[in-house]
């Protein structure tokens, strides 16, 4: 089995920032691409940033600048670096990796639980 598990969501002021990790752990053959996706109340999930095994990155226009993905390919860990943080970036953050796994390495994408982000005064 694979698990991906968040760390570092919580409670920030506007313009504060935090740093989100997920580790993936299991019988991991291969992690290919690794991201973070955010759903606030009442919207639909929606991309935050990717980044491939190679480490070449793509993120939303609303957090270019602001938000950085990086991945420690040694831990099997993706990190969001998130600074100058809205109210607007108010959601649950998901990670999600596409990773081959198990004897024959099947390959399909897998999420972590959820951490919280809430950017308030």
């Amino acid at each position: 089995q694979v698990q991906l598990v968040e760390s570092g969501g919580g409670l920030v002021q506007p313009g504060g920032s935090l740093r989100l990790s997920c580790a993936a752990s299991g019988s991991i053959f291969r992690i290919n691409a690794m991201g973070w996706y955010r759903q606030a109340p009442g919207k639909q999930r929606e991309l935050v940033a990717t980044i491939t095994s190679g480490g070449s990155t793509n993120a939303a226009d609303s957090v270019k600048g602001r938000f950085t993905i990086s991945r420690d390919n040694a831990k099997n860990t993706v990190y969001l670096q998130m600074n100058t943080l809205k109210p607007e970036d108010t959601a649950v953050y998901y990670c999600s990796a596409n990773i081959s796994s198990g004897t024959f390495a099947y390959t399909r994408n897998y999420w972590g639980q959820g951490t919280q982000i809430t950017v308030s005064s």
